[in-house]
Order: structure tokens, then C-alpha cells, then sequence
């Protein structure tokens, strides 16, 4: 089940591989996502000393979740994966020019994962011809259902 999808990164990116990644989290930023209090629209992977760090991410605290301590809704989260998926994902980043985004928050197994991609940024001219796409889909789709 989906907590939050982030639908500019298919716009401003090719996606060329998906891995899943648990999250390190504290209780009162799950159940801020279980109401639906997150954004992941301007988050970004950064690789540092060997491990993959979520940045950018904003989780808003719940006023009643959250009354003994003071949350930082912006604050650095550590990404879980395998050793070898690290790696692995490292040379991809450092060699080929590619840059890890964060593509949607999901549960599995009650936990809450963060599915990030692999992507290659769009030039502005691929950013079109998506957007043409779209359209002519949406205008296909409304010719289809009108009565004429």
C-alpha cells in the first residue's frame, strides 16, 4: 500500500533501475506518514562515508503525536540496504552520471519502505514531448467518452 508517491521524479527523470530501502525512522514520523504528512517532492539520495542518506524529505509532526519532544521535520534519514546493493548503486552514481531519487513510500510487512530509483535526468526537450504525450492521451481519452 502506498503512503506518498513522487510524481515529479517520472516527469524530471528516466528511471533505469528501482531498489526498496528501509527507512530509519521515529515514531512519531510514522505516524505523521499514516496521516499523511509527508512531502518527498524536492528529496534527494546523497551517498556519504559508504551509506545512503535521504535529504529534502518534510514530515509534518502531529501536534498531538509529539508533545514531549521537538521534531525536525526536514531532518537527514538514513537509508537501509544491502551492502552489495550499496555498492552497487555507488559505482552506478560516481561513474555514469546517474542520481538516486526517492520515487514513493510504501508499507510492507508493517514497516514503511521508500522505493528509490536509479534515474537519469531529462533534457528539457524529453520533458516536452512527455508532456505532449499526456496530453494527447487525456484528449484521447475525453473524444472517447463524448456522445458524438
Amino acid at each position: 500500500m502506498s503512503i506518498i508517491d513522487n510524481r515529479k521524479a517520472f516527469f524530471d527523470y528516466f528511471i533505469e533501475e528501482r531498489h526498496e530501502a528501509g527507512l530509519v525512522l521515529e515514531g512519531w514520523e510514522v505516524k505523521a506518514m499514516r496521516a499523511g504528512r509527508a512531502n518527498i517532492k524536492e528529496s534527494y539520495v546523497m551517498i556519504k562515508d559508504g551509506e545512503l542518506y535521504l535529504i529534502g524529505t518534510h514530515i509534518s509532526p502531529l501536534p498531538e503525536a509529539s508533545t514531549h519532544i521537538h521534531p525536525d521535520p526536514t531532518r537527514i534519514r538514513k537509508l537501509l540496504l544491502r551492502r552489495e546493493e550499496i555498492d552497487k548503486l555507488i559505482g552506478k552514481v560516481e561513474q555514469r552520471g546517474f542520481t538516486l531519487v526517492p520515487l514513493n513510500f510504501h508499507y510492507k510487512g508493517g514497516r514503511v519502505k521508500c522505493e528509490i530509483g536509479l534515474a537519469k535526468g531529462k533534457k528539457l526537450h524529453d520533458k516536452r514531448e512527455t508532456e505532449k504525450k499526456r496530453d494527447w492521451e487525456r484528449e484521447k481519452a475525453r473524444l472517447m467518452r463524448s456522445p458524438t
